[in-house]
């Protein structure tokens, strides 16, 4: 590293918490220092290399052409000196530091919000950011350090750890059925009034499978809206027939308020994922937290 002194590598870290936070006051939050160190450790190392980081603008900071190739080269020696500043103090090491995270609302506040809890009693010195929101936010431009995604990953460049699984049951309340009947195969769904969350696109398509046999059902909903918690209210009220999570409704079902309805036929089983923003080493308070959760969560 001739050539190089450590007040440089010093600075360069915090371009690179400014390029990943997509901001200086995030990666101020993150970092645990003010804004004003971080902007003048930034411009400090920009004038020393006699060019432009960043281009500014009141509602977006960004990579300049330049500070991408100095950030693409510089990476894998930040990571690697993290990493062995990492396994240098052990375990011992106290986490600190502010994670910030998005999970869908219903799984937030009945499984997330306390595992949050117990995982912050155990390390007072991180700050959690918990996001509960049915929107999946671009983790990048939001300055997530995590979040947490039910079913297909739509985006690829994402990087992701399996956290749990899930079944999808078919459900609806008591006075429904006692109104409407009972479907006596997947087929009869189409005839049933659909109640459905607005995230799916109309018409809806389910496949289902019993041993060798399948059924391909395409139901066409009479009501939506945009929330798993609304959804679960309204078929308990007896508005219609669904599809949610096993994880969501087992204590309804459990409780008598919402009847499974044709459990000997099998919809997909999905998986819960930790997703991580592209092109950034994932923090180590980040990752023991997502080691708290696959040892927490159901068929991890």
């Amino acid at each position: 590293m001739a050539g190089i002194v450590p007040s440089k590598v010093d600075r360069l870290a915090y371009v690179a918490a400014v390029a990943e936070a997509g901001g200086f006051t995030a990666a101020a939050e993150r970092l645990g220092v003010t804004k004003s160190l971080v902007s003048q450790q930034v411009r400090k190392l920009e004038e020393e290399l006699g060019g432009a980081l960043f281009t500014r603008t009141t509602r977006q900071v960004r990579l300049t052409a330049a500070g991408r190739r100095l950030l693409d080269e510089c990476a894998p020696l930040l990571r690697d000196l993290g990493s062995a500043l990492e396994r240098f103090g052990g375990e011992r090491e106290r986490l600190d530091g502010l994670l910030r995270l998005t999970a869908p609302p219903d799984f937030a506040t009945r499984t997330l919000a306390p595992l949050v809890a117990e995982f912050a009693q155990r390390h007072p010195g991180i700050r959690f950011d918990l996001d509960s929101s049915e929107e999946q936010l671009d983790l990048v431009a939001e300055g997530m350090d995590l979040a947490i995604r039910f079913g297909r990953l739509r985006d690829s460049r994402l990087r992701a750890a399996r956290l749990g699984g899930f079944e999808q049951w078919v459900i609806a309340a008591p006075d429904y059925v006692a109104r409407y009947g009972a479907p006596k195969d997947p087929a009869a769904l189409a005839e049933h009034r659909w109640v459905a969350i607005s995230l799916l696109s109309s018409p809806l398509t389910w496949i289902f499978r019993r041993g060798g046999q399948q059924q391909t059902v395409r139901v066409r909903e009479t009501m939506r809206c945009n929330s798993a918690q609304a959804l679960q209210a309204l078929v308990r009220s007896g508005a219609g027939v669904t599809i949610l999570l096993d994880t969501v409704i087992a204590e309804d079902v459990a409780q008598g308020r919402l009847l499974r309805l044709l459990p000997e036929w099998k919809l997909p089983d999905g998986a819960i994922h930790a997703v991580f923003p592209p092109g950034r080493d994932v923090p180590l308070r980040v990752r023991r937290f997502v080691e708290f959760l696959r040892e927490r969560m159901p068929r991890a």
